[in-house]
Formats: C-alpha cells, sequence, structure tokens
C-alpha cells in the first residue's frame, strides 16, 4: 500500500482513517473556521485524521441562477485562513489547468473533478504542482478505468494521489455505488476515498438544482469504511436547507461527531483483520 503524506497527516489504506470534510461551497472565512474547528475537534477526540475541503468556485451548477461562488481570489484567501488557524490540511477543486498552479500555492490537496477526471492536460497540470491530488471518478467511468488515471499523474513524478468513489450513473438523476468499486480502485495500491455526500445526491433531480437523500449519506460512509479505505468525503453545513450548494446531500454539522465516532470504530476493526485480495 501507498502512503501519502500531507503535511503531518499519512493517508493511506492501512492509516486510520482520515476525514476530508466541510461546506460545499466556500461562504466566509469566519463560517469555514467554525465548520473546521468542529470537525477537527470530533477527529481529534476519535483518533480520525482530518483535512476541511471547500470550493472557492461552482463550475458544475444545474441553474445559471445558483447561489456565485466566492471565486479564486477570495476563496484561496478563506482556504488559507482555515489551513492557518485550525492547523489543518485544505483541499479544494480545479476546474483548468492554468489554475493548477496558483491554488497549489495555498492547498495541499488539489480535487480534480467527477466530470474532468480524464481531462489529461489538468491532470499533467495538478500533477506537476507537486501537490496532492484526489481524482474523484467519473460517474462515467468503471473502477477498472482508474489506472490510467494514475498513470497520466504519475507520468509527471508525482505519486500523490487519492482516488475517490462517488457513485455510478443509474438512469436519470440517480447515482449507485458498487461498494465492490472501492477493493478494485484499492489494488492500485493508492488511499481509496468514498465521497458519501455526493453519491446520495440526484443530479438535476429538482429541476432547477441537484436534490439528494442526506439521510443515506451516513449509511454509504459506514458501508465503506468497513472495506478498509483510507478515507471519507463528506460534506456538511450547519443548516443544509439553507446552504448555497448541495444541501439535500450534505450532512446536518450537528450529526457529524457521532458519525465520526462510529466510522472510527468500524476502521479499528476493518484495518485490524484486513481484506486480501
Amino acid at each position: 500500500m501507498i502512503d501519502v503524506k500531507i503535511r503531518d497527516l499519512t493517508v493511506s489504506n492501512s492509516a486510520p482513517l482520515t476525514l476530508i470534510g466541510g461546506p460545499c461551497q466556500l461562504e466566509s472565512l469566519d463560517h469555514s473556521q467554525m465548520i473546521a474547528g468542529i470537525l477537527k475537534e470530533a477527529c481529534d477526540a476519535s483518533g480520525a485524521q482530518y483535512i476541511f475541503k471547500g470550493s472557492y468556485d461552482k463550475a458544475n451548477r444545474t441553474s445559471l441562477n445558483a447561489p456565485p461562488p466566492l471565486g479564486l481570489e477570495k476563496g484561496l484567501a478563506v482556504l488559507q485562513g482555515v489551513r492557518d488557524a485550525i492547523g489543518c490540511p485544505v483541499i479544494t477543486d480545479v476546474h483548468s489547468a492554468d489554475q493548477c498552479a496558483p491554488v497549489a500555492d495555498v492547498v495541499d490537496i488539489l480535487q480534480i473533478p467527477a466530470f474532468l477526471c480524464r481531462q489529461t492536460a489538468l491532470l499533467l497540470a495538478a500533477g506537476e504542482t507537486g501537490a496532492a491530488i484526489n481524482v474523484k471518478k467519473g460517474q462515467f467511468l468503471a473502477p477498472w478505468d482508474m489506472p490510467n488515471v494514475v498513470a497520466k499523474i504519475e507520468s509527471t513524478g508525482n505519486k500523490r494521489i487519492l482516488l475517490t468513489e462517488r457513485g455510478a450513473s443509474f438512469g436519470y438523476n440517480t447515482l449507485v455505488v458498487d461498494m465492490t468499486s472501492l477493493p478494485e480502485m484499492a489494488k492500485t495500491g493508492y488511499p481509496v476515498v468514498m465521497d458519501a455526500t455526493h453519491a446520495v445526491a440526484k443530479p438535476g433531480g429538482l429541476g432547477s438544482a441537484s436534490g439528494g437523500q442526506r439521510e443515506l449519506a451516513p449509511v454509504l460512509a459506514r458501508a465503506a469504511v468497513a472495506t478498509g479505505i483510507g478515507a471519507v468525503f463528506a460534506e456538511t453545513h450547519q443548516d443544509p436547507d439553507n446552504a448555497p450548494c448541495d444541501g439535500p446531500n450534505m450532512i446536518e454539522l450537528k450529526n457529524m461527531p457521532q458519525l465520526i465516532e462510529t466510522l472510527m470504530k468500524i476502521d479499528v476493526l476493518a484495518k485490524s483483520d484486513p481484506i486480501l485480495l
């Protein structure tokens, strides 16, 4: 198994579970630090590792009238503020090759959105920064297709890679998760991440916005952790029904500490008796 060093953390399918968590869309420095502080405290209490996630841009939105994001400059300032105040690594999305270098100057992990996971120029530019790279598997890709994605990043000399499952398209406005994709991607040796909240989204399901079933996100998180993966990705908000993005599938912040505690209990059991393929 490959260990990916991210500041003082070691993310691996054999290391204690990492939570990648935060709001879908960055709103303000105070808001981000509030969420990061609560999650970091809960992770510290349960023995989990923590990485803050927030997006400065939301390029893939259902409606043109969706609430506007902070943008690159303001968003990076917020991420830097969280990194400095909370002391945790931070991750955010990049959507074009020219964003990679300036974003990597601030954040610890560049995230490749699912719809862009095969974009060669983007993968190469991200890899060349030397930052850790988290690639979300496209809803249209099989898990055994991901070694091709890995090879593109590795060609830059960068082997700090995470691979994320976020569900596969199933008919209209629906995603399903094949849990066997987690050990399949783990065959690469790289840490595997389960995106428990985007996997319960209903893309475009509300007509002018995406729907979701947030009550099922903890179900997927528990099931995924039982396979012995490296990390869980979960977006959260103190008032998801009024969040600017992905409210229907975000977990309520008040429920996160108990979920983290439960996931760590499962993680200890799973990694004490790992699945061997």
